[in-house]
């Protein structure tokens, strides 16, 4: 499998985040490779973006990868999970988008092993938290260029229909709460909601 180019993530945020859709995220953890196609995701168009954490250029050690050039990773923890995402936009105007389900393709067992998970398979990786803790995606991968081993994408199908609407979990943001900046795959039993 060859990750994608480091010149696929120069496209505007919105566009890119609907292109990651029918994408191959994998990751060669040292105890195991999973991987996953992408089906949903959320773009965070800062510094105007009241729900994106670099709203205002806030300019922050979290925050700092998301200055700096498209294709790179940005982890943070939110309620002890954490979240992984990917630097877009220009040097300087940070953004990014947030991998927000995938659907299990490589490593399932090793997936169910991770999360400690008896359930329905829908439910593995249908949510940001939960797809990081089942692929071992961890804040030790902050700043990781997505174009190289061990955390890559793969180019994938294109999906027939994509649906979008407004982001999930940001509800005091203001007017962003309202942004139909999530998309996901129409139809697709993996997606969060």
């Amino acid at each position: 499998m060859n990750p994608i180019n480091e010149s696929f993530y120069q496209k505007p945020t919105l566009e890119l985040a609907k292109s990651f859709l029918g994408m191959l995220l994998v990751h060669e953890a040292e105890d195991g490779i999973t991987a996953g196609w992408i089906v949903e995701t959320e773009a965070y168009i800062g510094p105007e973006d009241r729900a994106a954490h670099s709203f205002n250029n806030r300019r922050t050690k979290r925050t700092e990868v998301m200055f700096g050039k498209a294709g790179y990773v940005y982890t943070y923890v939110m309620h002890t999970h954490c979240l992984v995402n990917i630097v877009s936009g220009e040097v300087g105007h940070p953004e990014a988008v947030l991998i927000r389900a995938i659907e299990p393709y490589i490593g399932l067992e090793k997936m169910y092993e991770r999360r400690g998970f008896d359930k329905k398979e829908q439910q593995l990786t249908n949510g940001p938290g939960k797809l990081t803790k089942a692929m071992a995606i961890t804040q030790e991968l902050y700043g990781h260029p997505i174009f190289q081993n061990p955390l890559y994408l793969v180019e994938g199908n294109v999906p027939k229909t994509i649906e979008s609407g407004p982001r999930i979990g940001i509800g005091n943001s203001g007017e962003a709460r309202e942004y139909p900046w999530r998309f996901w795959i129409s139809e697709n039993q993996f997606i969060s909601r």
